[in-house]
């Protein structure tokens, strides 16, 4: 408010205060009663009764929405002095003159349409604030990012994005056009909210914080507006938001305690992904991921910070360790120093329950956050506590621990524990979670040049390593086993900002002096997790995308062919696959490419009297060998067979032999169910993912559908992706005493029912369920479970042939291990060598009598199960005919088990069974122990359920 407009305010207040005594001001304030002093003096007065009323520069608090704020943080000591004195605006509204209510208020949760709204009138009503859309969900919900910035900082947005941009590669600018830059731009400091769903408070906090941004003159807030560019993504998962605050409006809002067993989530969140949604960094799948990837690439945001919400009372991430190898020190720095920075600001706030260090470790490099850690940027997030929800409830601490330590003891990284019991409210964690990113954005604003620097370092000292350390570059050979996963693989590094090049012979060049180095080594070298580390690891330790695609990469430690001849891609690539040969029937040499049973589909659908067959032994066709499992194709015209090579990414062979017709298998596409349990949809929906994106057909089914039976009339194979639980959570599903509980869209709640709906969601198949499944198995269905579905067949009894296995001390994080074919003539192993690698983590494992040992497909390790090697000694009763057997020389070095990653006691699981094929009646279970199909990411495993899918009716051969 201008001064002149402020005195004015005062001499109309002072008029109210005639008869007041004046004595009380001290004898330098004297002056004799003349007008001017008179006024002067009233002035003074008016001062002394309105500054309480008052912040910042003369402007006016909201004492109802400050009232309020102090009515639901449940203790003073969750209060800091940060989060009150919100601006009562006289042209701006608060989220209490919009809403009604402010936020953190006991049952109230806004949908993303009314968070966008807001925003979108902060955006009509300040200069301080704009709002763009940045990307579309799976569910067509838009996807939002708020900037916020002083007039100077949003009037020349695009230049200060371009200063960004050139410190991102030191290779565009000289050092002093660095040290230019570094006294002209602002960090940009990212905060993205509501990543997953049931974390609710951050979209709703945000809105505060926005406007306390854009309004306050409070020095520091107005601090952050003149040197920090702030950017917010309100809702980066809009879908799961919206089923959420359905689903706490629905149920949970009625529930009054937090112990009571009740589901506090939807049965999903997005479309496909559930809390893997921050788990998607390398293969940046889903829509979520796009949009972070999208605001990230467009801005350089010199720091990122994600808000969760899981443990007490706020956690500040630097993590365990061990840290990624292939993170610049100086992150790791800047991950300490902030986030003690933090912990400090609310400390001398009074408030208790602040850690680091003791939760997370820092070395998977796939979460949202670690788009700004892989791209010499800082990437932190927080965990606050939340309650799922608007309600207040009494939350028990006593059994908390994190790294060994209740969550309750003083320690290093704990200088203020919460008690035992805290009784917590949402404005608790609104206060929170505000007042840590407050603190973090004053440390943004006040060492930003500091930042700058480091974010130009850490590109500097990339280009450099690349120069000077091995590897200097890795080279993909167009020659591949399947060559669409190779130009796969170059899309996926292009998608995470690394320069890809292609040589004259049509192989692709990774040079390793670029800033992005880093990441590059991290996503193509072997990851070597210290089998010695104090704490379990956060989560997959292993993620060699040669080895998860299985492409062929070659390390070079030097330069050895021409860099000048070399042709920078510009573009995603394709694969165009070809057709060689002549005749009317046309072959695909079978090396279990990932877009086969995708191209048989098509062509069935193209042309349903198209004869299709399996080669069931190997086959030579003039200058090509075609090995079991290629594919025999008659009945299509040249035109089909030109679309299919590019469609599909397929080399065909066309010629006029074939096999003898017994050397041949009929291909009858199967109809697929893929099962999905209400109770955990997390891998389910990465297996519909998985398939829709291959074009492969299949039909969603639930408990309701096992139980209404008759599914061989439906169905040939039914798969059952991996769901977490005992055989007990299978069968019954969600407690029924919940129950009834639809997930169905009414007008009241119009995100459920999406992308599946049921009248009740509890209880499960049931035994009779159970049962319709073992009749559809034996009536000639085919089941595949993976993981830990598994269990849903082993423990129910639908087949008694596989028997739990405890390997003890194992652990087996997510890893890349070495198998090997125990039948190397089942189809379910088509296309693969004798010995290879697939991805494994930690899951049951299972085992079968050495009589039915056949039943065996595929082991870990490389070396037999003791009790299958020969026995060499004495017989008693009779000679022995071993005597004068020599002992086999051993053929060699052999295989390591663990190729990336790391696995403890690895002695005893080799030899036990990764894949099983069991008869059931006239079916078969075809029953993994590990996850072929694991969040779109290990493809190169994933032709183990093609094969299956593909041979489901001959797999007793």
């Amino acid at each position: 408010m201008p001064t002149h407009k402020l005195a004015d305010l005062f001499m109309k207040i002072s008029g109210k205060l005639s008869g007041k005594s004046l004595n009380f001001f001290p004898k330098k304030f004297y002056l004799p009663p003349t007008q001017k002093s008179m006024k002067l003096k009233s002035f003074l007065l008016a001062c002394i009764f309105i500054l309480p009323f008052l912040s910042g520069y003369g402007q006016k608090v909201d004492e109802a929405y400050n009232a309020k704020i102090r009515e639901y943080t449940t203790d003073a000591r969750f209060l800091p002095n940060s989060v009150l004195d919100v601006i009562d605006h006289p042209s701006i509204p608060s989220p209490s003159k919009h809403f009604g209510e402010i936020i953190g208020a006991p049952g109230v949760m806004h949908r993303t349409s009314d968070i966008y709204q807001y925003y979108q009138l902060l955006a009509e009503k300040s200069d301080h604030l704009s709002i763009q859309q940045v990307e579309t969900t799976e569910e067509g919900r838009p996807i939002y990012l708020v900037v916020i910035g002083n007039n100077e900082s949003m009037n020349g947005l695009d230049t200060y994005k371009e200063y960004l941009d050139q410190l991102a590669d030191p290779r565009k600018i000289s050092t002093d056009q660095a040290e230019d830059i570094f006294q002209k731009a602002k960090p940009v400091y990212y905060l993205n909210g509501g990543m997953h769903s049931t974390e609710m408070g951050s979209p709703e906090m945000l809105m505060e914080l926005a406007y306390r941004l854009i309004t306050s003159e409070d020095r520091t807030v107005k601090q952050i507006r003149e040197n920090v560019i702030v950017l917010i993504n309100p809702v980066s998962e809009p879908d799961g938001r919206d089923k959420l605050v359905d689903w706490y409006n629905r149920y949970t809002k009625a529930r009054t305690e937090w112990d009571d067993g009740f589901p506090r989530s939807a049965p999903y969140w997005g479309k496909y992904v559930f809390h893997d949604n921050n788990r998607d960094g390398l293969q940046v799948s889903q829509a979520i991921t796009k949009g972070i990837f999208s605001i990230f690439y467009e801005w350089h945001p010199t720091v990122m910070l994600d808000l969760h919400e899981s443990v007490p009372l706020l956690y500040i991430s630097t993590g365990t360790g061990p840290y990624n190898e292939q993170v610049d020190p100086v992150t790791i720095g800047e991950w300490q120093v902030m986030a003690n920075h933090d912990i400090t600001t609310l400390a001398a706030q009074g408030m208790p329950g602040a850690f680091t260090w003791a939760f997370y470790d820092g070395w998977w490099p796939g979460y949202g956050i670690w788009v700004a850690n892989n791209h010499n940027s800082n990437g932190r997030f927080y965990e606050t506590f939340g309650n799922a929800g608007a309600n207040t409830y009494l939350r028990d601490l006593s059994k908390s621990r994190y790294a060994g330590d209740p969550a309750t003891t003083r320690e290093w990284y704990r200088p203020d524990p919460p008690t035992e019991k805290v009784y917590w409210s949402a404005r608790n964690n609104i206060n929170y979670m505000q007042a840590g990113v407050l603190a973090s954005l004053t440390y943004a604003a006040q060492n930003g040049e500091q930042l700058l620097r480091n974010f130009y370092q850490k590109g500097v000292n990339s280009i450099r390593k690349g120069k000077t350390e091995g590897p200097r570059a890795y080279v993909i050979p167009k020659e591949q086993r399947d060559p669409a996963m190779a130009a796969y693989l170059v899309n996926q590094l292009r998608a995470q900002a690394i320069e890809v090049h292609q040589a004259e012979n049509e192989d692709y060049v990774i040079l390793l002096d670029q800033a992005y180095r880093n990441l590059a080594v991290t996503l193509l070298s072997e990851q070597n997790y210290p089998k010695d580390a104090k704490f379990p690891p956060y989560d997959d330790i292993a993620w060699t995308l040669s080895y998860l695609y299985g492409v062929e990469v070659d390390a070079k430690d030097s330069i050895d062919f021409d860099v000048s001849s070399l042709k920078m891609l510009e573009n995603n690539v394709a694969y165009k696959g070809e057709v060689k040969g002549s005749g009317s029937t046309y072959y695909i040499s079978y090396k279990a490419q990932n877009n086969v049973l995708p191209a048989l589909y098509w062509i069935k659908q193209k042309k349903s009297g198209a004869d299709i067959q399996v080669l069931k032994s190997e086959f030579a066709l003039e200058s090509d060998t075609l090995k079991s499992g290629s594919i025999m194709i008659k009945g299509i015209s040249s035109s089909d067979s030109e679309e299919l090579t590019q469609k599909f990414a397929l080399d065909l062979i066309k010629s006029n032999s074939g096999p003898n017709q017994s050397d041949l298998q009929k291909v009858s596409l199967p109809r697929i169910a893929i099962y999905h349990t209400w109770f955990n949809t997390q891998d389910e929906g990465w297996s519909r993912f998985t398939f829709e994106q291959r074009e492969i057909p299949y039909t969603s089914i639930d408990k309701d559908d096992l139980k209404a039976g008759n599914l061989n009339s439906r169905f040939d194979v039914i798969l059952i992706p991996r769901a977490r639980g005992e055989a007990a959570d299978f069968i019954h599903g969600i407690d029924s005493r919940f129950g009834p509980m639809p997930y169905t869209k009414t007008a009241d709640f119009p995100s459920h029912g999406y992308p599946d709906q049921t009248n009740d969601m509890t209880g499960g198949p049931g035994f009779v369920g159970i049962d319709q499944l073992k009749k559809f198995i034996e009536n000639g269905g085919v089941v595949i479970s993976i993981d830990n579905s598994t269990r849903m067949i082993a423990e129910t009894g639908i087949t008694r042939d596989l028997e739990s296995y405890t390997a003890s001390g194992l652990f087996h994080p997510g890893s890349v291990v070495t198998v090997k074919a125990k039948n190397t003539s089942s189809p379910i192993l088509y296309g693969y060598p004798e010995t290879f690698s697939i991805f494994k983590g930690n899951g049951p494992l299972y085992q079968v009598d050495l009589a039915k040992r056949d039943l065996m497909v595929l082991q870990y390790g490389t070396k037999p199960l003791k009790d299958e090697e020969p026995y060499t000694g004495p017989i008693m009763g009779m000679e022995n005919p071993n005597k004068n057997l020599e002992k086999k020389a051993d053929s060699g070095k052999q295989a390591p088990y663990v190729r990336s990653g790391m696995v403890r006691n690895e002695q005893t699981i080799i030899g036990h069974g990764g894949i099983f094929n069991v008869p059931v009646g006239k079916g078969r279970v075809v029953a993994f122990t590990f996850d072929p199909l694991h969040r779109f990411l290990n493809h190169h495993d994933a032709p183990l359920v093609w094969n299956t899918l593909i041979n489901w009716n001959h797999l007793g051969q």
